[in-house]
């Protein structure tokens, strides 16, 4: 939306299926796909930081838990569907 202030109104008004094409065009012109990636990335390292600064623990269960977590976020990030 930041590419395409118009792009805002289609979305909030009522649901027109020529609006479809509008935004359909206004994406593939956009970097939208490309920023919400760089988002995701972004956040996903912020999460990976977080639970790196928790405190350590002895406990495996904890450690697994810690890992999983990391691990969904790396997931996330470079699935492509």
């Amino acid at each position: 939306m930041e590419e395409f202030p118009r792009l805002k109104s289609v979305i909030q008004q009522v649901f027109d299926p020529a609006d479809v094409d509008t935004a359909l065009e206004y994406l593939w012109k956009s970097r939208g796909i490309q920023r919400t990636k760089e988002l995701a990335i972004k956040h996903a390292n912020l999460v990976a930081a977080a639970i790196d600064s928790l405190p350590e623990s002895s406990n495996i269960d904890v450690t697994k838990s810690r890992q999983a977590l990391i691990n969904i976020t790396r997931i996330l990030i470079t699935r492509n569907k």
